[in-house]
């Protein structure tokens, strides 16, 4: 079937030039309504054009742009990115679902990272400042030299009461010392709190002195830890006021060589009768003694 017989245009010599042959307000086919030279539409042949031919500057083309104005109303609420204020254009946010939902914990687990890295550095910082002033403290330490046997040194821990059923015990820096002995630290090897002990016993008159109580009169042991320098010592003993006849025995027990003080420490004891409440003991370098020793602890055993 061809478009002759149906009646169907066809795009066959299809002319789109021909309306501007027409005159103005002219028709398909109206005599003298075509230019020179314009063709004219004969009866039965189809039409070979699908436009609606107008004459020039009949087409309004502000329909079209008016229908465009009507679209952007009916939208009012849209607002391009151009339009944000500033004139730049933003980045939107995604809604959560539709592939946006990882930014924010990406975010969290940006910044938490920063942060720990940055406390590991003020950990660090402190660690080295720390390591630093221990060292400067050994460092100022280093170049000062240890106390003498003149020097006084206060005892590093206070006298403490023995508990219920104890004997007293003491070390010797807290005793009340007179006649020139003195604290001192030294000499290395001290059973005492912080090393320290008496020296400058080789003096005469000097005297170390303990003030102790007891539950019961009796008999006891008292004992006292010394150093000697390699070679045996003795001190005269007084209990409440009475010189005991046999002086305290200070021999070279810890076979230590000669003059080697630290390695001379040891202990020894003697037998002491004692009132009920506070007692005076007093060991000191008397006429006859030989006093070349230091002393660090003085205690009190059952015999």
């Amino acid at each position: 079937m061809t478009a002759g017989n149906n009646g169907a245009d066809t795009p066959e010599n299809d002319d789109p030039f021909a309306y501007l042959y027409r005159s103005e307000g002219g028709q398909d086919g109206a005599p003298g309504s075509a230019g020179d030279g314009a063709a004219t539409r004969q009866p039965g042949v189809p039409r070979t054009s699908y436009n609606q031919v107008r004459a020039v500057g009949q087409r309004q083309y502000g329909q079209q742009a008016q229908q465009q104005v009507t679209y952007g109303q009916q939208n009012a609420s849209y607002a391009a990115p151009e339009t944000l204020p500033g004139g730049e254009r933003t980045r939107a946010t995604p809604a959560p679902g539709h592939g946006g939902g990882h930014e924010p914990r990406r975010r969290n687990g940006l910044l938490i990272g920063a942060v720990a890295v940055v406390a590991v550095v003020c950990i660090g910082i402190g660690v080295a400042m720390l390591t630093n002033n221990a060292g400067d403290k050994k460092s100022d330490n280093a170049g000062k030299p240890g106390p003498t046997a003149g020097d006084t040194v206060k005892p590093d821990k206070p006298t403490s009461k023995p508990k219920p059923g104890e004997l007293p015990k003491e070390d010797a820096g807290s005793l009340r010392l007179d006649g020139g002995a003195s604290t001192a630290k030294d000499v290395p090897g001290a059973r005492s709190a912080g090393g320290t002990y008496v020296a400058g016993m080789n003096t005469p008159g000097a005297a170390a002195t303990w003030t102790v109580d007891v539950e019961k009169a009796g008999q006891y042991k008292l004992y006292v830890g010394y150093g000697v320098p390699g070679k045996d010592a003795n001190l005269t003993l007084n209990v409440n006021g009475k010189a005991d006849s046999r002086p305290v025995n200070m021999g070279n027990f810890a076979h230590a060589p000669e003059g080697a003080w630290d390695k001379g420490w040891t202990k020894t004891w003697s037998l002491v009768q004692l009132n009920q409440g506070t007692n005076t003991i007093k060991l000191s370098c008397e006429s006859g003694n030989q006093c070349d020793t230091n002393l660090d602890q003085i205690w009190l055993a059952r015999p």
